[in-house]
């Protein structure tokens, strides 16, 4: 099946027991838990095994916070451990969804994996910077502690470093734009494959330069390595309209670009310019939206049986959450399409577009907002 036509269940019952990616490779622990199921049944086997140990779920992927370890004033990585279901075949570069228990609320936001896929310790880490408008941000930074339970969602994303890399590499990153990266650095060093590697970073200063001691480190120790670090307090915003006074080559390079979107929008229309759009390589942190228009409406969640009355710049997904709603998801920017259910009634409006959806119609919960009152068959 292509992966645009990927359909996700709107709702799952609570009695349902789907069964979680990677079952066939355990099938000893896979039929284990069908054997408690039944025996624990009309209860779940979660309300058992949650009694010996707080990551095994039947029904969803889990981890515990082991470390919260600073890296600016601003950012910090977590260290987490996850629990059973949760595989280490992911690329580096792909995110992984996670979710927080704030006032009584599950708050959910994807991030950046900055760990390797194959680590002793089997643990994975995110490293977070806190924004003002980011009240998750601001928590997972200076509010997390070691110990915390928190909710997963399978990595996922195709910001990644193939295996082998190419034979010469152009990072382009700026601000907590360089999370993706670091995972894709910290691989590439595992694999010995740093041969031609430039990489020029943009920062505020050079205190506010995430994993600053590493990648010095990495500059020291890779001849293959080359790091250029832009402060752009006293520097400005490097031009990329003039990138070959930096790096003579770029046109050549394999190039993974991520940060502010400025900076994106510009890579992608001087490569397109250069007829070389195919050696560039994208990963945008929020979906761009149009400006808001209309008053919102009504939304009824039809399986659920819930109503919610939202204004013209909530998206469907956060009106179903507030309301208590399992909603699907997965990387909650409109790009993975896993949140997408049916439309029955009304219209809904796509927050980055502006287009208006008409009943009948398959929605992206995470970007889309009602139009007036509208029902989702959720």
């Amino acid at each position: 099946m292509a992966k645009n036509e990927i359909k996700v269940a709107a709702n799952v019952a609570d009695t349902i027991r789907p069964t979680l990616k990677g079952a066939s490779k355990h099938p000893g622990l896979q039929a284990l838990r069908s054997v408690v199921g039944r025996i624990t049944t009309p209860l779940l086997p979660d309300d058992y095994l949650k009694l010996a140990n707080p990551l095994w779920s039947a029904r969803e992927l889990r981890g515990r916070v082991v470390e919260v370890r600073r890296e600016t004033v601003d950012s910090a990585t977590l260290v987490i451990k996850p629990g059973w279901g949760f595989h280490f075949d992911y690329q580096p570069g792909q995110y992984v969804g996670i979710g927080v228990l704030m006032d009584g609320r599950w708050r959910w936001r994807s991030y950046s994996l900055t760990s390797t896929p194959v680590t002793r310790d089997r643990t994975i880490t995110i490293t977070v910077k806190a924004m003002p408008e980011g009240f998750l941000s601001s928590h997972l930074v200076a509010g997390v502690t070691p110990g915390t339970i928190v909710r997963l969602a399978a990595p996922q994303g195709n910001f990644v470093m193939p295996d082998p890399a190419p034979a010469s590499v152009l990072f382009l990153t700026a601000g907590s734009g360089i999370t993706p990266v670091m995972s894709m650095l910290r691989t590439l060093a595992r694999r010995d494959q740093i041969t031609d590697v430039v990489h020029v970073h943009s920062a505020p200063t050079r205190s506010d330069v995430m994993f600053a001691d590493e990648l010095d480190r990495l500059h020291d120790a890779h001849d293959g390595y080359r790091l250029t670090v832009r402060p752009t307090r006293t520097e400005g915003r490097l031009d990329l309209s003039k990138l070959s006074d930096v790096v003579p080559d770029w046109r050549e390079r394999q190039t993974w670009a991520c940060g502010p979107e400025g900076m994106l929008d510009d890579a992608h229309q001087i490569w397109s310019a250069e007829r070389i759009g195919d050696r560039l390589h994208l990963e945008r942190f929020a979906a761009t939206r149009a400006a808001a228009h209309g008053t919102g409406g009504t939304v009824t969640f039809e399986r659920s049986g819930k109503t919610v009355d939202v204004d013209a710049a909530t998206s469907l997904m956060d009106a179903g959450e507030d309301a208590g709603i399992r909603m699907p998801f997965g990387c909650r920017m409109g790009i993975c399409q896993s949140c997408v259910v049916g439309l029955v009634q009304g219209h809904v409006r796509d927050l980055r577009t502006g287009v208006e959806h008409e009943p009948g119609s398959r929605v992206q919960t995470c970007i889309s907002a009602a139009s007036g009152d509208c029902v989702l068959d959720v």
